[in-house]
């Protein structure tokens, strides 16, 4: 017998700012979509990322996450990683030279190719385009923004790409970043039960997804609609259409236009 080590060639070695003992025993496949997180907040992750679909694939090893905590890397005693505004003013900002810092870093474990993406509200709007072009690449590091936000000049340097969640601000970008993960991780393959599901969803065409319906076959005097119980999938099919149309028109009207702007493209 040989005491030669099996070679397990797909998995991968990584290195990891995070304390050994605090490190879940996951095989993280050397191919899997990674995804870093520099946070104040490491503590805040996986969070609702390792429940229920994303969990899972997160346990089989289909996608990696790696909080870094931003403080480690901070100046002086305390570790301070802000200082207040030049010019003036309320609240303060992260530091340049420390977040740099922690951003050398995490490019050095991040794969060829991911994005750098800064969580913040002025970005572009993030979107389901976005989630199925960032699912195809090989991952992507997230800064999580704390207090009024980052020195510009970083954004600058190194090229970040600034994504934002809506027309409205939060405390951090922690929750925005667990939302942008979780978009993509559930388009990776092998995620979602029915792969299906991620192309007949909302968005994906362009439209507002159609009404969903299951047993009982009437609840509250509200019968399911006959369509959906006659057995006929090509009417089933015309139907669902209709219902995403008659929805996207009504209640986004931004969407639609776009849609019909894409149809009259294709004619």
């Amino acid at each position: 017998m040989s005491d030669t080590p099996k070679s397990h060639g797909r998995k991968s070695i990584r290195a990891t700012l995070q304390p050994r003992e605090l490190i879940t025993p996951t095989p993280e496949l050397a191919r899997a979509w990674k995804a870093q997180v520099i946070t104040l907040l490491p503590q805040a992750f996986p969070g609702i990322l390792g429940e229920s679909l994303t969990g899972r694939a997160l346990k089989d090893g289909l996608w990696s996450l790696t909080p870094i905590d931003l403080r480690p890397f901070g100046e002086g005693k305390h570790r301070n990683v802000d200082d207040t505004p030049a010019g003036g003013g309320a609240g303060m900002v992260l530091r340049a030279d420390v977040m740099g810092r922690a951003i050398d870093r995490t490019q050095d474990s991040a794969p060829r190719g991911a994005p750098l993406i800064y969580l913040s509200p002025r970005g572009r709007r993030f979107d389901q385009a976005m989630a199925q072009r960032l699912a195809q690449g090989p991952g992507v590091t997230l800064i999580c923004g704390r207090f009024e936000g980052l020195d510009e000049r970083v954004i600058e340097h190194y090229g970040i790409e600034e994504v934002s969640l809506g027309d409205f601000v939060m405390t951090g970008g922690e929750i925005a970043a667990q939302a942008l993960i979780d978009a993509c991780v559930r388009l990776l393959p092998g995620v979602l039960g029915n792969a299906e599901s991620a192309v007949e969803e909302s968005h994906s065409s362009g439209l507002l997804e159609h009404p969903h319906y299951t047993r009982p076959a009437e609840w509250q005097g509200r019968p399911i609609p006959e369509v959906l119980t006659s057995g006929d999938h090509a009417k089933v099919a015309a139907w669902r259409r209709e219902m995403s149309e008659r929805l996207t028109a009504t209640r986004r009207p931004d969407l639609w236009d776009r849609h019909l702007k894409s149809r009259r493209d294709k004619a």
